[in-house]
């Protein structure tokens, strides 16, 4: 005799496991949240506290980044002193989740700023250091969720080859320009690992932070090394005024070559919505520039 349609309902209800909800996770910029979406796929919800075209320098915490770092299970943090203002953060939210330092592998650079030695914390602009963000992403969301262990693990996998491949690309289009002609002018210090990485000068008339202040002496200066040295590379972030680009440019008697993405992606619909397209948009800019330096 068959079993009732009733009985047979919820044998199938019982026996069919309930669809998991995507693991909560916080990213702290828009750069580092792109990473962690590429690795999780639809097994996370990524929050992201300072989005594209947001400057993580100088960002100030608002009370619904305290109520998603309390609901989270992993936050993922740049690290490097990038984000000063997480501790704090964590801190006010009593969060139970565990933070992750994404660029706790990165071989740190630092630099002199009013004297001081300062880390640099813009480790992404390499990507053999982009590849080692998304290696601590996945070891975090593998721990942390062992049940989807294959999907980020698998994503990972595809992802760092992407990577690599892109690495290539980048220093091949480099490669074009002479060397004696790789100098660029940006706002602030965002590109030295980028400099380091594929044999780039980056000058800038403020230091790492965009909290920094710019002298008029300082721009006068770097004014003079332009106009001396035909640097016609000037570029404008998209986090910072461009009033300071353009004042040297004047003063330098060139144009500024557009607008570079360092330290925040653009928004969907623009041409920096994600770490590739940051690179795709970046290097292309750059090379054209710099031939006519």
């Amino acid at each position: 005799m068959s079993l009732p349609r009733a009985l047979l309902a919820a044998a199938f209800l019982f026996a069919t496991p309930a669809l998991a909800e995507p693991l909560p996770v916080v990213a702290s910029f828009s750069v580092l949240g792109d990473l962690v979406h590429q690795v999780g796929g639809d097994d996370v919800a990524v929050t992201t506290l300072v989005g594209p075209g947001g400057d993580t320098h100088v960002y100030q915490p608002v009370p619904s980044d305290a109520q998603s770092l309390a609901k989270a299970q992993l936050v993922f943090v740049n690290g490097l002193g990038l984000e000063g203002w997480m501790e704090r953060l964590i801190q006010a939210s009593g969060t139970k989740a565990q933070v992750v330092t994404v660029a706790a592998a990165v071989k740190a650079s630092s630099m002199k700023e009013d004297g001081k030695t300062i880390t640099d914390p813009h480790a992404w602009q390499d990507l053999s250091n982009g590849r080692l963000y998304v290696k601590a992403i996945a070891a975090a969301l593998v721990k942390a969720d062992p049940a989807h262990a294959d999907g980020y693990t698998s994503r990972a996998e595809a992802l760092d080859k992407e990577l690599a491949g892109l690495d290539g690309w980048v220093k091949t289009e480099i490669a074009k320009v002479p060397a004696a002609k790789r100098r660029v002018i940006t706002t602030h210090d965002a590109f030295g690992y980028f400099g380091r990485a594929y044999g780039v000068s980056f000058l800038a008339p403020i230091g790492i932070s965009t909290e920094a202040e710019p002298t008029p002496a300082g721009i006068a200066k770097l004014a003079k090394q332009a106009k001396a040295e035909h640097i016609k590379a000037l570029f404008i972030e998209n986090l910072s005024d461009p009033r300071l680009i353009q004042t040297l440019a004047r003063d330098a008697g060139t144009q500024v070559g557009g607008e570079l993405f360092s330290d925040s992606l653009s928004p969907a619909d623009g041409p920096a919505a994600s770490y590739q397209q940051m690179f795709r948009h970046n290097v292309p800019a750059m090379v054209e520039a710099m031939g006519a330096n």
